[in-house]
């Protein structure tokens, strides 16, 4: 079973910028596709960006894209999202989530492992 643990959330400005991390541990980190959800206080979670194993293939949510940017360190069993120009409304708990076989995906269906979360907030 993977275990996976996030890491780096807070306190932001908007336009500021926060790092998450996520590191695995349990399984065969480097053949994972790895994805990044949030979930806003009275609303669904919902896809921010994926990539796969390789680090080749990379999707992001349009209301990310240019703003963040997800990266992966297969040494070091660990996903990163970098989140810039934050926005009040990126606050939410971000979760990462391994797909264990398959291609990179937005549908959190698709996900086998997911980790516990990191409060993100964004202060106008």
């Amino acid at each position: 079973q993977v275990q996976l643990v996030e890491s780096g959330g807070g306190l932001a400005q908007a336009g500021g910028s926060l790092r998450l991390s996520c590191a695995a541990s349990g399984g065969t980190f480097s053949s994972y596709a790895m994805g990044w959800f949030r979930q806003a206080p009275g609303k669904e979670r919902e896809f921010v960006a994926t990539i796969s194993w390789s680090g080749n293939t990379i999707y992001y949510a349009e209301s990310v894209k240019g703003r963040f940017t997800i990266s992966r360190d297969n040494a070091k069993n660990t996903v990163y999202l970098q989140m810039d120009s934050l926005k009040p409304e990126d606050t939410a708990v971000y979760c990462c989530a391994a797909r264990l076989a398959g291609l990179p995906t937005t549908s959190k269906e698709r996900y086998d492992s997911w980790g516990q979360g990191t409060q993100v907030s964004v202060a106008p």
